[in-house]
Protein backbone atom coordinates (compact mmCIF):
# COMPACT_ATOMS: atom_id res chain seq x y z
CA UNK A 1 0.00 0.00 0.00
CA UNK A 2 2.88 2.33 0.80
CA UNK A 3 4.40 1.70 -2.62
CA UNK A 4 1.14 2.66 -4.32
CA UNK A 5 0.97 5.93 -2.36
CA UNK A 6 4.61 6.72 -3.20
CA UNK A 7 4.02 5.96 -6.87
CA UNK A 8 0.85 8.06 -7.04
CA UNK A 9 2.64 10.92 -5.27
CA UNK A 10 5.43 10.87 -7.88
CA UNK A 11 2.86 10.74 -10.69
CA UNK A 12 1.08 13.76 -9.16
CA UNK A 13 4.39 15.62 -8.99
CA UNK A 14 4.98 14.92 -12.69
CA UNK A 15 1.47 16.07 -13.61
CA UNK A 16 2.04 19.34 -11.71
CA UNK A 17 5.15 20.17 -13.76
CA UNK A 18 4.79 23.30 -15.95
CA UNK A 19 5.64 21.36 -19.12
CA UNK A 20 2.68 19.01 -18.56
CA UNK A 21 0.38 22.04 -18.86
CA UNK A 22 1.96 23.19 -22.11
CA UNK A 23 3.53 20.31 -24.06
CA UNK A 24 0.42 18.10 -24.50
CA UNK A 25 -1.48 21.01 -26.07
CA UNK A 26 1.40 21.85 -28.41
CA UNK A 27 1.78 18.19 -29.36
CA UNK A 28 -1.99 17.85 -29.91
CA UNK A 29 -2.05 20.84 -32.27
CA UNK A 30 0.69 19.48 -34.52
CA UNK A 31 -0.75 15.96 -34.41
CA UNK A 32 -4.11 17.32 -35.62
CA UNK A 33 -2.31 19.23 -38.38
CA UNK A 34 -0.36 16.12 -39.42
CA UNK A 35 -3.04 13.46 -38.80
CA UNK A 36 -5.08 14.14 -41.91
CA UNK A 37 -2.15 14.06 -44.38
CA UNK A 38 -0.74 11.01 -42.55
CA UNK A 39 -3.99 9.05 -42.85
CA UNK A 40 -4.36 10.35 -46.41
CA UNK A 41 -0.93 8.99 -47.31
CA UNK A 42 -1.72 5.60 -45.82
CA UNK A 43 -5.15 5.52 -47.48
CA UNK A 44 -3.68 6.44 -50.89
CA UNK A 45 -0.92 3.83 -50.72
CA UNK A 46 -3.43 1.24 -49.49
CA UNK A 47 -5.73 2.02 -52.43
CA UNK A 48 -2.79 1.60 -54.83
CA UNK A 49 -2.26 -1.84 -53.28
CA UNK A 50 -5.89 -2.71 -53.95
CA UNK A 51 -7.08 -2.36 -50.33
CA UNK A 52 -10.48 -0.81 -49.75
CA UNK A 53 -11.28 2.18 -47.54
CA UNK A 54 -13.43 -0.08 -45.36
CA UNK A 55 -10.34 -2.13 -44.44
CA UNK A 56 -8.54 0.97 -43.17
CA UNK A 57 -11.64 2.05 -41.24
CA UNK A 58 -11.96 -1.40 -39.64
CA UNK A 59 -8.31 -1.30 -38.56
CA UNK A 60 -8.65 2.19 -37.07
CA UNK A 61 -11.81 1.13 -35.24
CA UNK A 62 -9.68 -0.85 -32.80
CA UNK A 63 -8.00 2.28 -31.41
CA UNK A 64 -9.93 5.35 -32.61
CA UNK A 65 -13.46 6.58 -31.72
CA UNK A 66 -15.99 6.06 -34.52
CA UNK A 67 -16.74 9.81 -34.78
CA UNK A 68 -13.06 10.46 -35.48
CA UNK A 69 -13.01 7.74 -38.16
CA UNK A 70 -16.09 9.27 -39.81
CA UNK A 71 -14.46 12.70 -39.89
CA UNK A 72 -11.15 11.41 -41.26
CA UNK A 73 -12.97 9.31 -43.86
CA UNK A 74 -15.00 12.29 -45.09
CA UNK A 75 -11.90 14.49 -45.37
CA UNK A 76 -9.11 12.24 -46.57
CA UNK A 77 -10.42 9.03 -48.09
CA UNK A 78 -11.55 10.39 -51.44
CA UNK A 79 -10.62 9.79 -55.03
CA UNK A 80 -9.20 13.33 -55.26
CA UNK A 81 -6.12 12.04 -53.45
CA UNK A 82 -5.02 10.41 -56.71
CA UNK A 83 -4.63 13.81 -58.42
CA UNK A 84 -1.03 14.83 -58.98
CA UNK A 85 0.17 12.04 -56.73
CA UNK A 86 3.85 13.05 -56.62
CA UNK A 87 3.11 16.58 -55.36
CA UNK A 88 0.59 15.16 -52.92
CA UNK A 89 3.14 12.70 -51.50
CA UNK A 90 5.79 15.38 -51.03
CA UNK A 91 3.34 17.81 -49.39
CA UNK A 92 1.79 15.00 -47.35
CA UNK A 93 5.10 13.84 -45.91
CA UNK A 94 6.17 17.39 -45.08
CA UNK A 95 2.87 18.16 -43.33
CA UNK A 96 2.76 14.81 -41.55
CA UNK A 97 6.33 15.27 -40.33
CA UNK A 98 5.18 18.25 -38.22
CA UNK A 99 3.63 15.84 -35.75
CA UNK A 100 6.84 13.82 -35.46
CA UNK A 101 8.87 17.03 -35.22
CA UNK A 102 6.73 18.09 -32.27
CA UNK A 103 7.29 14.69 -30.62
CA UNK A 104 11.06 15.20 -30.98
CA UNK A 105 10.87 18.65 -29.36
CA UNK A 106 8.58 17.38 -26.59
CA UNK A 107 10.98 14.50 -25.82
CA UNK A 108 14.00 16.82 -25.73
CA UNK A 109 12.30 19.20 -23.31
CA UNK A 110 11.19 16.43 -20.95
CA UNK A 111 14.59 14.70 -21.01
CA UNK A 112 16.31 18.11 -20.63
CA UNK A 113 18.36 17.48 -23.78
CA UNK A 114 19.99 20.24 -25.83
CA UNK A 115 18.27 20.51 -29.20
CA UNK A 116 20.20 19.55 -32.29
CA UNK A 117 20.11 21.80 -35.34
CA UNK A 118 16.79 22.62 -36.99
CA UNK A 119 17.78 20.78 -40.17
CA UNK A 120 18.81 17.68 -38.23
CA UNK A 121 15.51 17.53 -36.36
CA UNK A 122 13.49 18.14 -39.53
CA UNK A 123 15.32 15.36 -41.38
CA UNK A 124 14.82 12.97 -38.47
CA UNK A 125 11.12 13.88 -38.37
CA UNK A 126 10.78 13.03 -42.08
CA UNK A 127 12.59 9.70 -41.59
CA UNK A 128 10.33 8.91 -38.62
CA UNK A 129 7.30 9.83 -40.74
CA UNK A 130 8.35 7.39 -43.48
CA UNK A 131 8.84 4.65 -40.87
CA UNK A 132 5.47 5.44 -39.26
CA UNK A 133 3.66 5.34 -42.62
CA UNK A 134 5.24 1.95 -43.42
CA UNK A 135 4.28 0.62 -39.98
CA UNK A 136 0.71 1.88 -40.36
CA UNK A 137 0.54 0.22 -43.78
CA UNK A 138 1.77 -3.00 -42.17
CA UNK A 139 -1.01 -2.69 -39.57
CA UNK A 140 -3.55 -2.22 -42.38
CA UNK A 141 -2.24 -5.17 -44.40
CA UNK A 142 -1.98 -7.53 -41.39
CA UNK A 143 -5.76 -8.21 -41.13
CA UNK A 144 -5.87 -8.95 -44.88
CA UNK A 145 -3.05 -11.47 -44.53
CA UNK A 146 -4.73 -12.90 -41.44
CA UNK A 147 -7.99 -13.40 -43.33
CA UNK A 148 -6.15 -15.08 -46.22
CA UNK A 149 -4.32 -17.44 -43.87
CA UNK A 150 -7.57 -18.16 -42.01
CA UNK A 151 -9.35 -18.98 -45.29
CA UNK A 152 -6.50 -21.28 -46.34
CA UNK A 153 -6.72 -23.13 -43.02
CA UNK A 154 -10.51 -23.44 -42.88
CA UNK A 155 -10.87 -24.37 -46.58
CA UNK A 156 -9.35 -27.79 -45.81
CA UNK A 157 -11.58 -28.44 -42.81
CA UNK A 158 -14.98 -30.03 -43.28
CA UNK A 159 -16.21 -29.77 -39.70
CA UNK A 160 -18.14 -26.51 -39.28
CA UNK A 161 -17.77 -26.59 -35.50
CA UNK A 162 -13.98 -26.62 -35.79
CA UNK A 163 -14.15 -23.76 -38.30
CA UNK A 164 -16.25 -21.72 -35.85
CA UNK A 165 -13.74 -22.39 -33.05
CA UNK A 166 -10.85 -21.24 -35.27
CA UNK A 167 -12.77 -18.09 -36.28
CA UNK A 168 -13.51 -17.28 -32.64
CA UNK A 169 -9.86 -17.74 -31.66
CA UNK A 170 -8.84 -15.45 -34.52
CA UNK A 171 -11.27 -12.73 -33.38
CA UNK A 172 -10.11 -13.03 -29.76
CA UNK A 173 -6.46 -12.73 -30.82
CA UNK A 174 -7.08 -9.66 -32.99
CA UNK A 175 -7.20 -7.27 -30.02
CA UNK A 176 -3.90 -8.41 -28.43
CA UNK A 177 -2.26 -8.18 -31.86
CA UNK A 178 -3.62 -4.65 -32.33
CA UNK A 179 -2.37 -3.64 -28.86
CA UNK A 180 1.06 -5.09 -29.61
CA UNK A 181 1.32 -3.18 -32.89
CA UNK A 182 0.32 0.07 -31.15
CA UNK A 183 2.88 -0.68 -28.41
CA UNK A 184 5.59 -1.36 -30.99
CA UNK A 185 4.91 1.97 -32.74
CA UNK A 186 4.92 3.92 -29.47
CA UNK A 187 8.10 2.24 -28.25
CA UNK A 188 9.83 3.04 -31.54
CA UNK A 189 8.80 6.72 -31.29
CA UNK A 190 9.93 6.93 -27.66
CA UNK A 191 13.32 5.46 -28.61
CA UNK A 192 13.96 7.51 -31.75
CA UNK A 193 12.54 10.90 -30.74
CA UNK A 194 15.08 12.29 -28.21
CA UNK A 195 18.24 13.84 -29.68
CA UNK A 196 20.40 11.40 -27.75
CA UNK A 197 20.91 7.66 -27.55
CA UNK A 198 18.08 6.02 -25.60
CA UNK A 199 18.20 2.40 -24.44
CA UNK A 200 15.11 0.77 -25.90
CA UNK A 201 14.59 -1.19 -22.67
CA UNK A 202 14.23 2.06 -20.71
CA UNK A 203 11.15 3.12 -22.70
CA UNK A 204 9.24 -0.14 -22.21
CA UNK A 205 7.36 0.98 -19.05
CA UNK A 206 6.18 4.24 -20.63
CA UNK A 207 5.25 2.46 -23.88
CA UNK A 208 3.21 -0.16 -22.00
CA UNK A 209 1.47 2.55 -19.95
CA UNK A 210 0.69 4.65 -23.05
CA UNK A 211 -0.60 1.63 -25.02
CA UNK A 212 -2.97 0.52 -22.25
CA UNK A 213 -4.17 4.04 -21.49
CA UNK A 214 -4.57 4.81 -25.22
CA UNK A 215 -6.85 1.78 -25.63
CA UNK A 216 -8.84 2.38 -22.43
CA UNK A 217 -9.22 6.15 -22.88
CA UNK A 218 -10.31 5.75 -26.53
CA UNK A 219 -12.97 3.19 -25.56
CA UNK A 220 -14.18 5.23 -22.57
CA UNK A 221 -14.27 8.47 -24.56
CA UNK A 222 -16.06 6.77 -27.48
CA UNK A 223 -18.65 5.40 -25.02
CA UNK A 224 -19.07 8.86 -23.48
CA UNK A 225 -19.47 10.53 -26.89
CA UNK A 226 -22.05 7.97 -28.03
CA UNK A 227 -24.23 7.85 -24.92
CA UNK A 228 -23.67 10.92 -22.75
CA UNK A 229 -22.26 13.90 -24.66
CA UNK A 230 -24.39 16.62 -26.23
CA UNK A 231 -21.82 17.78 -28.79
CA UNK A 232 -24.36 17.63 -31.63
CA UNK A 233 -26.79 19.85 -29.73
CA UNK A 234 -24.22 22.58 -29.05
CA UNK A 235 -21.82 22.31 -32.01
CA UNK A 236 -23.99 20.89 -34.80
CA UNK A 237 -22.09 19.92 -37.93
CA UNK A 238 -18.65 20.50 -36.38
CA UNK A 239 -19.29 18.12 -33.46
CA UNK A 240 -17.11 15.41 -35.05
CA UNK A 241 -14.28 17.93 -35.34
CA UNK A 242 -14.57 18.68 -31.61
CA UNK A 243 -14.51 14.94 -30.85
CA UNK A 244 -11.29 14.68 -32.91
CA UNK A 245 -9.67 17.60 -31.07
CA UNK A 246 -10.61 16.30 -27.63
CA UNK A 247 -9.49 12.75 -28.45
CA UNK A 248 -6.14 13.92 -29.85
CA UNK A 249 -5.54 16.05 -26.75
CA UNK A 250 -6.28 13.09 -24.45
CA UNK A 251 -3.90 10.86 -26.42
CA UNK A 252 -1.24 13.61 -26.52
CA UNK A 253 -1.44 14.05 -22.75
CA UNK A 254 -1.07 10.30 -22.21
CA UNK A 255 1.81 10.19 -24.71
CA UNK A 256 3.60 13.06 -22.97
CA UNK A 257 3.00 11.46 -19.58
CA UNK A 258 4.58 8.25 -20.90
CA UNK A 259 7.70 10.18 -21.95
CA UNK A 260 7.88 11.70 -18.45
CA UNK A 261 7.60 8.25 -16.89
CA UNK A 262 10.49 7.05 -19.04
CA UNK A 263 12.65 10.09 -18.24
CA UNK A 264 12.14 9.78 -14.47
CA UNK A 265 12.05 5.98 -14.38
CA UNK A 266 9.33 5.95 -11.70
CA UNK A 267 7.65 2.80 -13.05
CA UNK A 268 10.98 0.95 -13.19
CA UNK A 269 11.88 2.17 -9.70
CA UNK A 270 8.52 1.00 -8.31
CA UNK A 271 8.91 -2.46 -9.86
CA UNK A 272 12.49 -2.72 -8.57
CA UNK A 273 11.49 -1.68 -5.04
CA UNK A 274 8.73 -4.28 -5.06
CA UNK A 275 11.17 -6.96 -6.20
CA UNK A 276 13.69 -6.02 -3.49
CA UNK A 277 11.02 -6.15 -0.76
CA UNK A 278 9.84 -9.51 -2.02
CA UNK A 279 13.40 -10.88 -1.93
CA UNK A 280 13.76 -9.74 1.67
Amino acid sequence: MGQVKTFLKKVYEIIKRPEMRILPGQLAFFIVVSLIPLIALVATIASKLGLSIEVLSDVLAGAVPSSVIDLLASITMTEDLNFNIIIFFIAGFLLASNGLYSIINTSNQIYRIDQKSEISRRLKAIVMTVILVLLLLFIVIMPILGDLILNMITSNIANQQVINIINNIYRICSYPIMLFLIYFNIKLLYTMAPDTRIDHHSVVPGAVFTTIMWFLSSKIYAFYVEYFSNYNQFYGSISNLLVLLMWVYIISYIFTLGISFNSTGIITETIEMKRIRKDK
